[in-house]
């Protein structure tokens, strides 16, 4: 939580973030994940699939960006900060798990910039910053609900 918690207030605040923040959220994520996995094949196979959709998903931004918008990439359509923070969440939760959770951070993060826009005054988005923050509320409420653990396969 205090990772996650670094990364949305640094992402808010500076629209920076500490670079070592980001294999730190990755060693937590995936040693989160590592222990609540079946065996280390599970974990391992999870992290691939993850990894591959992550991947798949920055290689059609990347496209987009560049043959269709006829933009910048990196720093401009998305921050290598934000690249960073998807790889990490894709160590920390099963492959149903993090989809849903991915599509869920990218709706909040859109809803809450569309309805913020003007108040915080931001010209772009704080993608991992506000990634960040949807984590920490779905991880809080899994502690403390009798909801379906997010570990559930």
């Amino acid at each position: 939580m205090v990772c996650l918690g670094s990364i949305v207030f640094q992402d808010f605040k500076e629209r920076k973030v500490y670079w070592f923040l980001f294999p730190l959220a990755m060693l937590l994520f995936g040693s989160l994940h590592f222990l609540h996995a079946t065996g280390h094949k599970v974990f391992f196979y999870y992290s691939l699939i993850n990894f591959l959709l992550v991947t798949s998903v920055i290689a059609i931004l990347l496209v987009y960006t560049r043959f269709i918008s006829k933009k910048a990439f990196l720093n401009h359509s998305l921050g290598l900060g934000d690249i960073l923070f998807f790889y990490a969440f894709g160590l920390g939760f099963p492959s149903t798990t993090f989809i849903v959770l991915f599509v869920g951070t990218i709706i909040f993060s859109l809803l809450v910039f569309l309805i913020f826009k003007r108040r915080l005054k931001l010209d772009t988005v704080p993608l991992a910053g506000l990634m960040g923050l949807f984590l920490v509320f779905v991880i809080l409420f899994s502690l403390v609900s009798k909801s379906p653990p997010l570990y559930a396969h």
